[in-house]
């Protein structure tokens, strides 16, 4: 069977498999199809990808609508790089999610409609990434949309939930037009919906048309990805999703803008430079306000989203200084940028689904994300707190896990800007790097908080008898730490495969011997095992030690309370307090209000106090624009005034005025055309 025929075939089998679960009764039947069809399409599209990234890539045309024909279908190296990382993530997610969901066994029609959501997600991922064809693109692009909008709002009866849904439909509506406007403007230019010609069109034209289209293609795809200011949905949307909903979104719905930003930069003429500053600036900005805000943050999820939008900005730093070294000649620092950015697309996939994955534990656990009613959780669940840590030791970027090896070929791309730079460009280094490490260092200051208010000390509230999540559901949280570890500690395996879509993005040449320097980046490896070596040094000598005094009488007590005999729960630091100094050097950037009981008493009782973050970027973009929107439409409230008559009169003159206006038009423009004249 030929490539065209595996895809036809996959269609078939992911339709049936919906049709199955429509008709099943069981819930468990139904994630069980759902978790075959999302099994068998990552089986049959992995072996696609592995054979794409080793050799030379598929392509296919498949049977399309009679209006444009044929749909090209191609299946190269970058395509191939991220299908990989979504149905690494897609197995893990379902596996979780099977698990997940059992709590929710008595809603079958809730859980039908979740699980056929969950399919056209996987499949119209894999779709973006194979297809040659706007239309079919955007096709599937809305497709996604609406799949991922019934996935958040799963837990419907919730208004909040109800309402961070159509935020991120409204809002992915708005991407979705963008796109449109960009591949409308280049069929009726070049004649054809396919991206090839795309690339032909756009290669006659100068290259500063190319770049100004391209900021409207990064606009819709950048919506989808949560760069600033295009993230708003971001921090409401994983949140009110259930937690493997959250995983997935965080791990490959948004690396799908990022897809679609590096296939545009591929089919269109740009300014290589032009579009890598106006790219490295974006992502700076998301980079740094994203973390600034995960670290003021209540919400153990929405912390986790803000880091998306961090992380989607450290992503983007390795594009832009790909496309500037693409612009300035200088191959090597291409090269190490767009390594950083694939590499890092899968690392914070994995690191970021594993802490989605371990906040579900805790939710199901607690029935809370709130993080200053929490505490003390490691006790009663050590997996998951394990779990959890070494992802957020991973999402800080440091060694010997994953998130450090991309991290520091992003750095290396910069660093290696400075042989090529002018007096300009160095003042632009040098700000890209205070950043790239204001990021780092915030990132550790805000998960050292999370980790330690979270899972550490005295818990606040009464959880009640909690016990560890299933074997089952820790199963595929296991797989994904395993991965972070093994890309920690072997980078040059999970580099090495980088070779083809890297020498894609920078156009081959002599990009394949300067590609094998990264092979031999010694000093990766070298630090990576040197820190997993101290680490297992100091396990053997707390094994050690345990051995040694196994015989000896062990006693528990009490935290030491410095004297005081009282010590309880609320003596510990909270969330809020052990941010305080930052929040307040942040004060002047950040947008957090305060709520508390004022101290008039020399022996004050019970007092209230709490603080709530808010997003400034929301407040001007979003709340400023629903406030002006209902002082329009409240001019027009009269229109709704509960009377059938009224309601009645509107349509008549509605259906009058549609009947007239075709014959009265030539008359119309006849008046217009003599008022003109005059």
């Amino acid at each position: 069977m030929n490539f065209a025929g595996w895809v036809n075939a996959l269609i078939a089998v992911l339709f049936i498999s919906i049709v199955s679960i429509i008709l099943l009764k069981k819930v468990g039947a139904k994630g069980l199809v759902a978790l075959s069809a999302i099994v068998i399409l990552s089986a049959v599209t992995s072996f696609f990808s592995f054979k794409s990234l080793i050799s030379v890539p598929f392509s296919a045309d498949l049977a399309g609508p009679a209006m444009f024909g044929p749909v090209s279908v191609e299946l190269d190296s970058l395509s191939a790089w991220f299908i990989l990382v979504i149905n690494f993530t897609m197995l893990t997610g379902a596996f979780y999610g099977f698990n997940y969901m059992r709590k929710y066994s008595e809603r079958k029609n809730a859980i039908t409609l979740h699980t056929i959501a969950f399919i056209l997600v996987h499949f119209s991922l894999v779709g973006v990434c194979l297809v040659r064809n706007s239309f079919i693109f955007l096709l599937l692009w809305e497709v996604m949309a609406l799949a991922v909008f019934i996935l958040v709002i799963f837990e419907s009866s919730n208004p909040s939930v109800i309402k961070a849904g159509i935020n991120y439909l409204v809002q992915s509506h708005i991407s979705i037009v963008l796109l449109m406007l960009g591949f409308m403007y280049y069929a009726v230019k070049a004649g054809s919906y396919d991206f090839d010609a795309i690339t032909q069109y756009s290669s006659s034209r100068p290259s500063l048309d190319g770049t100004a289209l391209f900021i409207l293609f990064f606009a819709g795809f950048a919506l989808k990805a949560g760069f600033i200011p295009f993230h708003t949905w971001l921090p409401l949307a994983h949140p009110a999703a259930p937690s493997h909903v959250s995983g997935i979104m965080s791990g490959v719905v948004i690396k799908i803008g990022i897809y679609g930003i590096l296939r545009i930069l591929l089919v269109m003429k740009v300014d290589w430079f032009t579009a890598g500053c106006f790219i490295l600036v974006i992502s700076l900005v998301s980079g740094v306000y994203g973390v600034m805000l995960a670290t003021i943050q209540h919400d153990l999820k929405r912390l986790l989203a803000y880091h998306s939008i961090e992380n989607i900005g450290i992503i983007g730093i390795g594009i832009g200084a790909g496309c500037i070294g693409m612009g300035t000649g200088n191959t090597w620092m291409a090269v190490l940028g767009f390594s950083g950015a694939l590499l890092h697309t899968l690392n914070h996939s994995l690191f970021k689904s594993l802490l989605f994955y371990s906040a579900g534990n805790i939710l199901q656990a607690v029935h809370s994300m709130n993080i200053e009613k929490l505490g003390g959780i490691m006790k009663k669940m050590p997996s998951t707190a394990l779990l959890f840590l070494l992802a957020a030791l991973a999402i800080c970027g440091l060694p010997p896990l994953n998130g450090f090896i991309s991290e520091f070929i992003i750095y290396g791309s910069l660093y290696n800007w400075l042989f090529s730079a002018g007096v300009i460009s160095q003042v632009a280094v040098v700000f890209a790097l205070t950043g790239l490490a204001l990021i780092g260092g915030l990132a550790i200051l805000c998960f050292t908080k999370a980790f330690s208010i979270v899972f550490l000390g005295t818990a606040r509230s009464d959880y009640g008898n909690i016990t560890e999540t299933s074997k089952s559901g820790l199963i595929p949280m296991y797989f994904t730490g395993g991965l972070i570890i093994l890309i920690g500690l072997f980078p040059s395996f999970f580099i090495g495969a980088l070779k083809q879509p890297v020498n894609l993005l920078t156009a081959g040449g002599s990009v394949s011997t300067r590609f094998a320097r990264i092979e031999a980046l010694d000093s990766l490896t070298s630090i990576s095992r040197l820190s997993a070596l101290f680490i297992v040094l100091v396990l053997l000598i707390i094994g050690i030690r345990k051995v040694a005094t196994r015989k000896s009488e062990v006693r528990t007590g009490p935290t030491w309370g410095c004297g005081y005999p009282a010590a309880d729960s609320k003596l510990q630091y909270t969330a809020t307090s052990y941010v305080r100094t930052y929040s307040k050097l942040a004060r002047p950037v950040l947008e957090i209000e305060k709520h508390e009981d004022e101290v008039t008493e020399i022996f004050p009782g019970e007092k209230h106090y709490e603080t709530h973050p808010y997003d400034k970027v929301e407040k001007v973009l979003i709340d400023r624009s629903l406030k002006l929107i209902n002082r329009i439409t409240d001019a027009f409230r009269f229109l709704q005034n509960g009377r059938l008559q009224r309601y009645i009169l509107y349509g008549i003159i509605f259906i009058t005025t549609v009947l007239l206006l075709p014959l009265l038009w030539d008359k119309i423009m006849s008046a217009l055309h003599i008022l003109k004249s005059l």
